[in-house]
């Protein structure tokens, strides 16, 4: 399988009403790979990530997941979304559950693990994120870098094959972005699979395996870092990355 794209995007559309957010998106992820998508408000980012997770119906074209056409409904979504997870700006944590209960959740109802195997995976999983301390505590106990990091370790807890990150710290006070791109260069170099929409281009820069750049709903560049960031190809891309770095 290691030759398979994990993710194969074909021809992807979406469009609520008239307005057409993405057009013919095509690409494909392998194992490992980080891909880091970035571009302006708007350019039709997020939109992209919730079509792969399936949180929004592409209008047309093809999402296939290890060989099985997921747009044709041969698999059942929440099985898919087990596989391909997604972290969200907004956390997304439910607030009446300990950070503890936030990661077995899922586990028990979707993937019907026990609950011995489901606590100690997401306990395991919680420690990997720095959040063992916290394991009793409530979302409104946390700041938002402890919740985003409990975000993660709930998503890893499903034991991914692709993890989705819809820009992880554009909700977070600066001093606390540090901390939840720490933990996700760790989950770099242990070599998860991830898409992560992002602003933050020094990351994306060392991080990532390759760079996609957005614009008006279309991939204008799609190349490795040292490439796209150095010597990009398109006057849009010039654009965009000459305004980044004189912000």
């Amino acid at each position: 399988m290691s030759g398979q794209p994990i993710l194969q995007i074909s021809n992807l559309s979406k469009s609520f009403g008239k307005n057409v957010v993405l057009k013919h998106i095509d690409f494909s992820v392998m194992q490992r790979d980080i891909t880091c998508v970035i571009g302006s408000s708007g350019s039709g980012k997020s939109t992209l990530l919730r079509c792969v997770n399936l949180l929004e119906q592409p209008t047309s074209g093809e999402i296939v997941y290890e060989g099985i056409n997921i747009t044709s409904g041969k698999m059942k979504e929440s099985e898919y979304r087990a596989k391909v997870g997604m972290v969200f700006q907004s956390f997304n944590l439910f607030a009446n559950m300990t950070a503890l209960q936030n990661c077995m959740v899922g586990q028990l109802k979707v993937l019907r693990k026990d609950k011995e195997t489901a606590w100690k995976n997401a306990i395991f999983y919680l420690e990997k994120v720095g959040m063992a301390p916290y394991i009793n505590a409530k979302p409104r106990q946390l700041s938002g870098g402890q919740k985003q990091r409990v975000a993660i370790a709930r998503a890893l807890s499903m034991d991914p094959r692709v993890l989705l990150f819809d820009e992880p710290t554009s909700a977070l006070d600066p001093e606390m972005v540090g901390e939840v791109l720490e933990v996700m260069r760790k989950l770099a170099k242990e070599g998860l699979t991830m898409i992560i929409v992002t602003h933050e281009m020094a990351f994306a820069r060392d991080v990532a395996t390759r760079v996609i750049f957005m614009d008006g709903g279309v991939i204008v560049e799609d190349a490795p870092p040292e490439k796209l960031f150095d010597d990009p190809q398109n006057p849009r891309t010039k654009e965009f990355l000459a305004r980044f770095r004189q912000s």
